[in-house]
Parts: structure tokens; C-alpha cells; sequence
């Protein structure tokens, strides 16, 4: 059982790295909920909302959940 310890570490790491990418990849979508040119500096709200929300996500994936 020594390797299903591994894998389950693996899948976090894989799941941390995509968690990643798909914030970086909303970050500079020019698709938006709130769009940059109409709203000015407020439209970056929504892009750090997400940064933060992916940080936690990947702390939480590579912690094991541990407060």
C-alpha cells in the first residue's frame, strides 16, 4: 500500500497545477465577469478574486486540507 500514498500526492500536485493554470488562463482571458475597459480599475476585482480563490485552492490541495 505503499505506492497509494504516492499517487493520492501525485493527483493534488496534478490538481494544484491545474487549479493554476486555470486562473492564470482567466487572468488574461479577455473575457471577463468584470471587464477592465468598462470599469476601469475596478474590472480587476473579479481577476483578484480568482488569484486568491485559486491560492487557497492549491494550499488547501498540496496541505491536505490541514488548517
Amino acid at each position: 500500500m505503499a505506492g497509494a500514498g504516492r499517487v493520492t500526492s501525485r493527483r493534488r500536485i496534478i490538481a494544484a497545477v491545474l487549479v493554476a493554470l486555470g486562473a492564470i488562463a482567466y487572468g488574461v482571458s479577455p473575457i471577463d465577469v468584470i471587464p477592465e475597459l468598462l470599469t476601469g480599475p475596478f474590472g480587476f476585482i473579479d481577476d483578484a478574486g480568482v488569484l486568491v480563490g485559486a491560492g487557497l485552492a492549491i494550499w488547501k490541495l498540496l496541505t491536505g486540507g490541514k488548517k
